[in-house]
């Protein structure tokens, strides 16, 4: 079985498709940054000095506005002002890469230019795409397309160009015609739109391009959490059969669960073609809703680990001192992946403590002890930060927070501090971020984690404990190995994050590796029973 990963990232969710048995055919990433990692780990080629290792001749741009022999160039471009210049420096073109070397390869630059070259087809690329590049057919194109504007923790604007991704996976879809399409996205997308008074669904016009397009969409609102991943990550998947396929699928199958959703997919599908009112004509079913759904033997895969989620203690707490031994979460993430270029287990990769200010410091010290109140006192003290003191903190809140230490503006450890002493901090302390706040240890991380200053470490044996995660602890969270090397910058900012991914982003940004593990093993069992 091989697969194409489009807007593969860092490469989460290929890690957890090879490892349940797919063999990559083809990836795509816009970002020369998070490529730089996905080649690396891989594909064994490290693009920051190709004469290191690997082979530099599987990695193509489709457009850059630099030739193929300033490599560090590319790697530093805007990949957004590179795209649409195909003409200029497209390697895809300019190479004319054989089948051979087009297995098994990474192309950099964005999906529409991609999809531009291949409506052209002047070299019969279409058709050697659709046979797999000689291997007989593609079995699955998998991807997460961006749609931060989709997302609840952001900013959700149905005009946003990142929403036309989407579509641009389904346009790829009808050239390579895989038997399976694997779409995975934020669960904000489930969330409507309003738009001149009316609701508009982005999930419901994505899996109408499925359809048209002759595929026949499972729509699914899952949690990584609940396939072994230490956070809370809900994420939207979309498993979309090809027609023919499908039909086969349900004649060899035994699983009635299964086969009666895809039923009615079908159905809907057909009314999408004949272009009939499809407003409320499908559903999308929810690990924590629709129990009976997910009892289905090949769908049962993605809620695992439903009564038993990993903490985040599980994931990073061996992280803190040499000392400390691993967990079995951690055991497992090391020993389970498909590594094909056999990188060294390593924890300390990308494991860099950030320094940070007295002042950040006491507001984490803070903010690890709103961890041990009820939420309701937890939120009147994060209120009173964000309204800088409009709206004063509950009395049993501050009682609470002085029950152990705190740690003054000046980096002093204040122990058993007044309600005065408490206060006092506080009321210097004001902010505007809405994602901030401490780890809690026996809980899965939040799914908001993205940037290095989302959380602190729950450690709290000192004030020097007091920081932000890793690049690795972030990692381990979302249950990427130890092995697995984040390359490029580890932080950007100003006018580069328009466009720059750093190595936190590159992580926060990922399908878990273990949701890719539980995913490919869905697509597989559906494939091995046609």
């Amino acid at each position: 079985m091989n697969h194409i990963e489009l807007f593969a990232g860092c490469g989460g969710l290929s890690l957890g498709l090879e490892t349940s048995g797919f063999e990559l055919l083809l990836a795509n990433e816009l970002s020369p940054m998070a490529a730089e990692t996905f080649a690396y780990n891989h594909l064994g080629v490290d693009l920051s000095d190709p004469s290191a290792s690997g082979d530099i001749k599987k990695v193509f741009w489709l457009s850059s506005q630099h030739c193929r022999s300033d490599l560090s160039s590319r790697l530093r471009e805007n990949p957004n002002l590179a795209s649409g210049k195909t003409g200029v420096n497209s390697d895809l073109i300019n190479l004319e890469p054989n089948n051979a070397q087009l297995r098994r390869s990474l192309l950099i630059g964005s999906i529409k230019d991609l999809n531009q070259i291949l409506s052209e087809d002047t070299k019969g690329l279409k058709e050697r795409l659709r046979t797999g590049f000689g291997l007989g057919g593609v079995d699955l194109v998998s991807g997460g397309p961006p749609c931060q504007s989709f997302s609840l923790a952001g900013m959700r604007d149905h005009t946003n160009a990142r929403n036309q991704l989407p579509w641009e996976f389904a346009k790829f879809v009808s050239y390579a015609k895989p038997k399976i399409a694997l779409l995975e996205n934020v669960s904000g997308i489930l969330r409507p739109f309003l738009i001149d008074g009316k609701k508009y669904y982005a999930w419901l016009e994505v899996a109408k391009a499925f359809c048209e397009f002759g595929y026949i969409p499972l729509c699914l609102n899952v949690n990584a959490k609940y396939v072994g991943v230490a956070q809370n990550r809900p994420r939207f998947i979309m498993i979309s059969l090809e027609k023919e396929f499908c039909e086969k699928f349900i004649i060899s199958s035994e699983d009635k669960i299964l086969i009666a959703a895809l039923e009615e997919s079908m159905i809907f599908q057909q009314k999408v073609v004949n272009k009939e009112n499809v407003e409320c004509g499908l559903k999308y079913y929810d690990t924590d809703k629709d129990t009976e759904f997910f009892k289905s033997k090949i769908i049962s895969t993605l809620v695992t680990h439903k009564h038993k989620v990993a903490t985040v203690r599980d994931a990073i707490d061996d992280l803190r001192k040499v000392s400390l031994e691993p967990s079995d979460y951690v055991n497992n993430l090391n020993g389970s992946y498909s590594n094909p270029h056999n990188h060294p287990v390593n924890k300390t990769l990308n494991h860099k403590f950030r320094r940070n200010s007295d002042k950040v410091k006491a507001r984490f010290r803070i903010y690890q002890r709103l961890t041990k109140l009820t939420k309701n006192q937890a939120r009147s003290v994060e209120l009173y930060l964000k309204t800088e003191g409009d709206i004063l903190p509950m009395p049993e809140a501050i009682e609470g927070i002085s029950k152990d230490w705190v740690l003054s503006l000046q980096g002093e450890m204040i122990v058993k501090p007044t309600e005065g002493d408490v206060m006092s901090i506080l009321e210097k302390l004001y902010t505007k971020k809405h994602s901030q706040r401490s780890l809690d240890a026996a809980s899965p991380a939040p799914a908001a984690l993205s940037i290095p200053d989302d959380a602190c470490h729950y450690d709290d044996e000192s004030k020097d404990s007091l920081r932000t995660l890793t690049v690795r602890e972030m990692a381990r969270i979302q249950s990427f190995p130890d092995w697995y090397e984040i390359k490029s910058k580890v932080t950007t900012g100003g006018k580069m994050r328009k466009f720059e991914v750093p190595q936190y982003t590159q992580i926060g940004n990922a399908v878990p590796p273990l949701l890719g593990v539980a995913l490919g093993s869905v697509c597989k069992d559906i494939l091995n029973l046609t």
